[in-house]
């Protein structure tokens, strides 16, 4: 007898939602990946990694119906938008964070900053020279004309990278729902049903008869 399958038609629309916005954020994430490794900014990047893994966990939990799956994405989330939310108040020095003090996104490896820095829109970069303000290795440079500041762009997009991750945690958490609900009216999902699999019995009336031979 074929084997019933869970209904989908009632949870198509949060699945295929749920896949967009993962892959929204997919691609958010590796281009943000992208400047933050030009930028040697290694906090970040070590974010960013992770990120990219928990999304592809989500994006594999949502097309295989596995709820465990999309719960850790959604946990995750949370995560992620505390991280981001600690960008934004870095960028904006809100309270004792300063970026003239702390190299908190290189690990204090380097005096590297944002890429977005010296190649912000509208930016002219001139170099000083002659200065003895800059280490061993480095340079000082102004830059002027900037159409939009470095702190403000990396703020826009941790702010996209909340609003995201606000709208993939709900759907997260109502598509794992409904994947757990199917699992609780169901046995077992892709594989034997509760019809179960049941091997051919000897039958009971056969009795072994001696055999004579002619001596």
């Amino acid at each position: 007898m074929p084997r019933s399958e869970p209904s989908k038609m009632g949870k198509c629309d949060g699945r295929c939602t749920l896949l967009v916005i993962c892959s929204l954020q997919l691609v958010a994430a590796l281009q943000r990946q992208v400047f933050d490794f030009m930028g040697y900014q290694w906090a970040p990047i070590l974010a960013n990694f992770l990120h990219i893994m928990a999304v592809i966990l989500g994006m594999f939990g949502t097309v295989q119906f596995r709820f465990r799956y999309l719960i850790f994405y959604a946990v995750w989330l949370v995560l992620w938008v505390g991280w981001n939310s600690f960008i934004i108040c870095f960028y904006l020095e809100v309270g004792n964070l300063s970026q003239d003090r702390d190299f908190l996104m290189t690990f204090n490896t380097s005096l590297h900053r944002s890429w977005w820095m010296e190649h912000g829109p509208g930016c002219l970069v001139t170099p000083v020279l002659d200065s003895n303000m800059a280490p061993d290795d480095h340079h000082v440079i102004t830059v002027s004309g900037c159409l939009l500041d470095y702190q403000y762009i990396e703020v826009l997009s941790s702010a996209f990278q909340v609003l995201l991750a606000l709208f993939g945690f709900v759907y997260a958490c109502y598509v794992s729902k409904v994947f757990q609900d199917d699992e609780d009216s169901f046995d077992f999902i892709g594989g034997f049903d509760s019809y179960g699999y049941q091997p051919p019995q000897k039958s009971s009336h056969l009795q072994l008869q001696p055999l004579y031979t002619a001596g």
